[in-house]
């Protein structure tokens, strides 16, 4: 059988570094804490970099992007080709994704994760439209996961494959932020399974309408979800529980967290989908949330229980639930400004301003 062997993640705590960091924030010209979440940003960025002047380098997005088996059952609004169609919108520069990272300069990479589809090398090099735009990364571990409802959704082998996967897409960036997103038609219902199995919630709580699920259509996606959940009911530790019930994209998104975490870059966290890839990997490899930046509050319905679950106070609640890594991608410009306070704004004695009284 195969193992994951995840990276040792290192301990971004250091009393010393905490306490030059704080003394600096204190030190600018304004009240203290007069600049709030900005503040415990910078403070966040400079241990995890080891450094008193922080700075985000050549920013990543990598957009992961499977297939689900579970999704011939309906607990999507969408049909399974969409997750194809939209990669090609993504390779094509037309998603949310793409205006937002073309607006924030963050380099965009769409990764088969397990796409359905073979997209062929040959259309993108012949096709005026699709050249010039980011590459596709094909690291497809199969067409698909499969149907989570008569057998686990990954083969023990194939989901440590998809970590594999995932932590070699992540050494082969550049920079030092990295986003990830996803696109899957039935992505949520995965994210749901693993957050009632790992969170031990009932499924009720962590489903929500995912791509638009009318009523009908969200009671037979809670119904689809309880019987998963009882046939894979021995599915009860994080790796067994994601090859069980997860999917290819997340799997691949956790072994990326995983080892960019372990190269102790900033991860800044997406919406639901994002977010249990994140709760996932902490389990597989303690450590990794110590690195995370939650962006957003997503309005699917789960994403609240697994932000508790973490300790997590997002930075935006816009009431976004596109994915994609669109949150994050919103958020990014707070980053780049905690920094920027950090390295440009003057102290007391810098400016010749009377410090407050104590």
């Amino acid at each position: 059988m195969s193992t994951f062997i995840a990276p040792a993640i290192a301990n971004i705590e250091d009393s010393e570094l905490r306490q030059q960091l704080q003394q600096i924030i204190d030190l600018k010209t304004k009240p203290l804490g007069a600049l709030g979440r900005l503040e415990t940003l910078a403070l966040q960025i400079g241990l995890i970099q080891g450094t008193t002047a922080p700075q985000i380098k050549q920013p990543q997005i990598r957009v992961f992007a499977a297939d689900h088996g579970l999704a011939v059952h309906g607990t999507s609004a969408f049909p399974s080709a969409v997750t194809a169609q939209m990669v090609l919108n993504f390779l094509q520069g037309g998603a949310a994704i793409n205006v937002l990272a073309r607006q924030h300069n963050i380099e965009l990479k769409v990764v088969d994760a397990g796409v359905a589809t073979d997209f062929d090398p040959a259309h993108f090099e012949s096709n005026p439209h699709l050249k010039n735009y980011p590459q596709l990364l094909d690291y497809k571990v199969r067409h698909g996961s499969r149907d989570a409802l008569t057998e686990a959704a990954m083969t023990d082998e194939e989901c440590v494959r998809a970590l594999n996967n995932g932590m070699e897409v992540a050494k082969q960036l550049e920079g030092n932020l990295l986003i990830v997103g996803e696109m899957g038609i039935g992505n949520t219902s995965a994210a749901s399974l693993l957050l009632a199995r790992l969170g031990q919630l009932p499924i009720g709580n962590c489903i929500g309408r995912g791509t638009g699920l009318d009523d009908a259509g969200l009671l037979r996606k809670e119904q689809i979800l309880t019987q998963v959940l009882q046939r894979h009911e021995d599915a009860i530790t994080p790796f067994a529980a994601l090859a069980a019930l997860g999917g290819l994209e997340i799997a691949m998104m956790v072994g990326a967290l995983i080892q960019a975490a372990s190269q102790r870059q900033i991860l800044l966290i997406d919406g639901f989908i994002a977010t249990i890839a994140l709760l996932v990997a902490e389990h597989l490899a303690p450590g990794v949330r110590q690195y995370a930046v939650f962006a957003h509050h997503s309005a699917e319905p789960g994403h609240e229980h697994l932000l508790q679950l973490l300790h997590a106070t997002p930075l935006l609640h816009l009431h976004m639930r596109l994915g994609e890594g669109s949150g994050a991608a919103l958020a990014y410009p707070l980053l780049q400004s905690a920094c920027a306070i950090m390295n440009e704004m003057a102290s007391f004695s810098d400016a010749g301003i009377s410090e407050q009284n104590n």
